[in-house]
């Protein structure tokens, strides 16, 4: 690596996704940093870097995953250690950034629970940020630092492309869904399909409405940036069964995979559910046969790396 302003490059984990960290310390060739991230008996949070880090160039892995409160305070309190030990700089690494579902005022009287995460991060003495696939684009305005924002695209493209599919359809299970599914369609070769999906008002439930596209004796894969409880999917998967689809995948940034998810996901008519490891799973959740996790260690370390030895990042982006 060539040399920085920012000293010496090293890479820390939170306790919400260790094996990530680590192997995205591996790629970079710098092992993870020590230090002891504990709680006391009354649950708050104990931290301790155990080594010098003045002048260095600090990257903290920490997805903002569930328990996504205990996470966030975790984080910020990495975030604050770091800055009274004078580190250079201060890069919080969320491969999955929580509360970015909440971007807007949807509804009367209501937070934008989005922005106020962002201005927390920038209070404890986070220097930038690097996220990927926020759910929506414009969370980046929400930060007054640098925001490094990746896709997983790549990753999942490959995967889809070695899959050999002489009939593909790429469907978005919403409207709001077609930039992406029309992005991996371009880059597949498939056809693109939206599936006409509106929300209850009352407990946010999917009810699917039509079909848009050719579906009907097509390799049909849907494509979304987070799988939460897995609804939207089973129902998606469904309609495109009854409108002739021949076979059904989906495919997803985020498994977040809260509540009846996995029940779902057996149950529901794809064969497989492709996800990346943003989010650990649990060993629950890895016993589903359905379930196909793609690494995105590699990518954040190349956006680590490049970030440290500040050269381009856009190279990363789809």
């Amino acid at each position: 690596m060539r040399p920085t302003g920012f000293g010496e490059l090293k890479v820390f984990s939170g306790s919400a996704h260790p094996r990530l960290a680590g192997e995205i310390a591996e790629f970079l060739g710098c092992g993870l940093g020590q230090a002891r991230l504990r709680r006391f008996p009354d649950t708050e949070v104990s931290f301790q870097i155990d080594e010098n880090i003045r002048g260095t160039d600090v990257f903290i892995i920490q997805p903002t995953c569930a328990p996504v409160d205990q996470h966030l305070m975790e984080l910020m309190i990495m975030v604050d250690a770091f800055r009274r030990s004078s580190a250079a700089r201060i890069t919080a690494v969320l491969p999955y950034y929580g509360y970015a579902r909440q971007d807007r005022k949807d509804k009367p009287r209501v937070p934008i629970s989005a922005k106020l995460v962002a201005n927390v991060l920038s209070a404890s003495g986070a220097n930038r940020v690097l996220t990927m696939d926020l759910h929506k684009a414009q969370i980046q305005g929400f930060f007054d630092i640098p925001v490094d924002h990746l896709f997983a695209a790549p990753v999942i493209i490959d995967y889809l492309s070695r899959q050999n599919f002489s009939n593909l359809t790429i469907v978005a299970p919403d409207a709001g869904g077609a930039e992406r599914a029309r992005a991996y369609a371009k880059r597949l070769d498939a056809e693109l399909a939206v599936i006409d999906k509106r929300r209850s008002p009352d407990d946010g439930s999917a009810e699917v409405m039509n079909v848009i596209g050719e579906v009907r004796g097509r390799a049909c894969v849907i494509a979304d940036d987070i799988i939460d409880t897995a609804g939207t999917i089973q129902k998606a998967a469904q309609a495109l069964r009854d409108a002739g689809a021949e076979r059904v995948m989906a495919c997803a940034v985020h498994g977040v995979l809260s509540g009846p998810a996995i029940e779902r996901i057996e149950k529901a008519p794809i064969d497989r559910l492709i996800i990346t490891n943003t989010i650990p799973l649990s060993a629950e959740k890895e016993k589903c046969q359905k379930i196909v996790p793609l690494n995105v260690g590699r990518l954040l370390g190349q956006a680590i790396r490049s970030i440290h030895e500040e050269t381009s990042v856009s190279s990363l982006f789809v």
